[in-house]
């Protein structure tokens, strides 16, 4: 999704910051630094590599994160980033994904599916150019730090994850490792609207939202640090995970992104 036509890019640094800083609010943990390696083509214009560092750098100062180190290189094309991010989290506390049980109820934060509805619209508009403020769910998504947080020191959460992969392929990994399985009901995910835009809450990916699970008689805020969050289903027995759309209920397969998938 990074094409420097479609992408300012401020927002790719902010973007390839916050999949890491996605994946320490997962587990309820504390960022505290970040190390960047960059290979570069030379024939890339120097504004775009000082705006891609200004995007990265202003969201870790934001959440008070350290660039500690790194690498640079040359690229043979194109430009590739590889960021490491390192947090802490107290002794035994982390939120895993092995912690659902059955009867936990399953939660997500914010919308999901507006970044793929965004790549929707740039594949179907090659030319265009949107604005990126306008659309910062998928130019300048934030990392749910603060929440994942919450969710820890609180003991709300028994497992969590992020959904960055999609929601049906997130939640999959999700009820794997805990040995269960799920129901969800489509009319409970906060999707955007349209014939799509259940499918795209589904698969589409890219939303940096946290999925996590809870105790039935938990007590779970309508919402946290000022984003919504919205009981979407809940974790059963079975090994399938199901989706329920009025009186249909159908086996819900992962469509979102497969990293080891041949393609």
């Amino acid at each position: 999704h990074f094409r420097r036509a479609w992408h300012p890019p401020e927002s790719v640094g902010h973007r390839c910051l916050v999949r890491g800083l996605s994946d320490i609010a997962a587990m309820g943990g504390e960022p505290l630094a970040v190390f960047l390696s960059l290979a570069l083509p030379e024939v890339l214009p120097q504004r775009w590599v000082n705006g891609f560092l200004r995007g990265l750098l202003r969201l870790a100062g934001r959440y008070g994160i350290t660039l500690a180190g790194g690498d640079t290189a040359q690229s043979p094309g194109g430009v590739l980033a590889d960021i490491l991010v390192v947090g802490a989290v107290p002794a035994g506390r982390a939120v895993l994904r092995s912690g659902a049980r059955p009867g936990d109820g399953i939660y997500v934060t914010g919308r999901v599916g507006e970044s793929a509805l965004v790549v929707r619209r740039l594949y179907a508009h090659p030319n265009a150019k949107l604005p990126a403020r306008r659309y910062p769910a998928h130019f300048y998504p934030e990392p749910r730090l603060a929440i994942g947080r919450r969710l820890r020191e609180r003991k709300i959460a028994t497992s969590m994850i992020d959904i960055s992969d999609g929601l049906s392929t997130d939640l999959a990994h999700l009820c794997q490792e805990s040995g269960v399985g799920a129901r969800l009901y489509s009319q409970a995910i906060p999707h955007p609207a349209g014939a799509q835009g259940l499918q795209l809450a589904l698969n589409g990916g890219d939303d940096y939202e946290l999925l996590f699970t809870a105790r039935p008689r938990q007590r779970v805020p309508r919402s946290i640090a000022g984003v919504p969050v919205s009981r979407i289903g809940e974790i059963t027995r079975s090994a399938s995970v199901l989706l329920v759309d009025g009186k249909r209920e159908r086996r819900l397969l992962p469509g979102g992104w497969q990293h080891f998938a041949k393609r």
